[in-house]
């Protein structure tokens, strides 16, 4: 990948708007990967979020247990540090997709009722940082000023 196509990839104009987004969201995101990976915070685990995932039509089931929690664990971690914001957010929108689509979508909006309201933030914060990259505050910005 050429230079300038690595600095447009890491570049933002975004102020610390994008840091008070990406903090809170990575948490919430390496707390939820951790659970499906780890069985932390009471998680299953990759053992028994892969046999949930498979119930619901999602197969192989350890597999797709294994993309969402990673995506959702390292993915967090990328946005906490700035690092890599728009793929790891373009990632994490996938997920949440997928998540509203195969889980949450007919259970209708609220999360009391397992809805999609909860992954339908996510998304639009995953996005909106898609968009706008990482900040000035973040790692992407350290980088490609160095480039």
């Amino acid at each position: 990948m050429k230079t300038q196509n690595i600095k447009q990839l890491l570049s933002t104009q975004a102020g610390l708007a994008a840091l008070i987004l990406r903090v809170p969201v990575g948490i919430i995101l390496i707390a939820h990967g951790a659970q499906k990976l780890f069985g932390w915070f009471g998680g299953y685990g990759l053992e028994g979020t892969g046999q949930w995932m498979a119930s619901i039509g999602l197969e192989p089931g350890y597999l797709m247990a294994l993309m969402a929690g990673s995506a959702e664990f390292f993915g967090g971690i990328a946005l906490v540090l700035g690092l890599l914001t728009r793929p790891a957010a373009l990632v994490v929108a996938f997920t949440m997709v997928v998540a509203i689509v195969t889980t949450h979508l007919s259970n209708g909006l609220f999360m009391s009722n397992n809805g999609y309201e909860y992954a339908l933030t996510l998304l639009a914060a995953s996005l909106a940082l898609m968009i706008q990259g990482g900040g000035s505050l973040s790692a992407d910005k350290q980088l490609s000023s160095r480039l």
